[in-house]
């Protein structure tokens, strides 16, 4: 078992799909032996306020910092964000920011003026899934040349509900997936292996082994792995199997945020 096992994606009751509190998040981490934990709370951008993401957030903040103190000597407990959408409402995604997190995820759940990717009828013509992913990467890199976050959430994120799954050929979107490891190598952010994946029939990570592997080909330094728990059971889970392919890959280290600054972890 590896000993600096760190999980920096988990989500609580203070997101709308979390089932269990900050708290019971953070004992579940020290029962099960991780050495830190990132509570990365949704906060929608496109939906601040008519989701109520700017109460929900605030709440997050507050409870996860009362968890710093009680876990104190025992788990690293960070506070963090999962900023989804950031470029579709920007003032939104600096309101945030002004938080003083330890810890910033970014992802795409949506494109703009669109459902969640979870929603969409991809029997419809208009739900073409390669039309769809060809303006997804291109979101994805417009986040990415944004810059102001730590980690790129679960890359290929849409593939969890596309026909053809997590296995789809992407061939045809190199260039621009390419372009976007490029670019966060290049800006210092960090790509984040995602293990929810590894709970399904049909196990996998997000992003896959051959894009983590560009990543390190193409610069990238920092890596960051999450279980994306959206419960206490969860916590943890697949952490070691991500590191065993952040090794395959050709990475010694695993990065921890604290105060928005990267700590390299060797992985042992």
């Amino acid at each position: 078992m590896y000993k600096n096992r760190l999980d920096l994606h988990t989500h609580s009751d203070n997101s709308p799909d979390g089932c269990h509190n900050t708290m019971l998040l953070c004992e579940y981490a020290d029962r099960v032996g991780l050495r830190a934990l990132a509570i990365t709370d949704h906060c929608e951008c496109n939906a601040y306020y008519s989701d109520r993401y700017h109460i929900s957030s605030r709440q997050a903040f507050f409870e996860v910092n009362k968890a710093k103190a009680v876990f104190m000597g025992k788990l690293v407990v960070l506070a963090g964000v999962e900023l989804g959408q950031p470029l579709q409402n920007r003032e939104a995604a600096k309101t945030v920011l002004r938080s003083r997190y330890d810890f910033v995820l970014t992802s795409v759940h949506n494109l703009t003026d669109m459902q969640d990717f979870y929603y969409l009828d991809y029997t419809l013509p208009e739900n073409d899934p390669d039309a769809l992913l060809d303006r997804y990467f291109a979101e994805a890199l417009d986040t990415v040349r944004w810059g102001n976050f730590d980690s790129l959430a679960h890359l290929t994120y849409p593939l969890r509900y596309m026909p053809g799954g997590p296995d789809k050929d992407l061939s045809a979107f190199r260039e621009q997936t390419d372009e976007i490891l490029r670019a966060l190598a290049q800006n210092g952010r960090a790509l984040e292996i995602n293990t929810s994946g590894l709970r399904t029939e049909n196990p996998y990570f997000s992003p896959s082994a051959a894009l983590v592997r560009r990543f390190r080909e193409l610069g990238g330094e920092y890596l960051t792995i999450g279980s994306d728990a959206h419960s206490a059971h969860d916590v943890g889970a697949g952490i070691e199997e991500g590191m065993e392919l952040a090794l395959s890959c050709g990475f010694r280290y695993v990065t921890l945020y604290q105060n928005r600054t990267p700590i390299q972890i060797p992985i042992e």
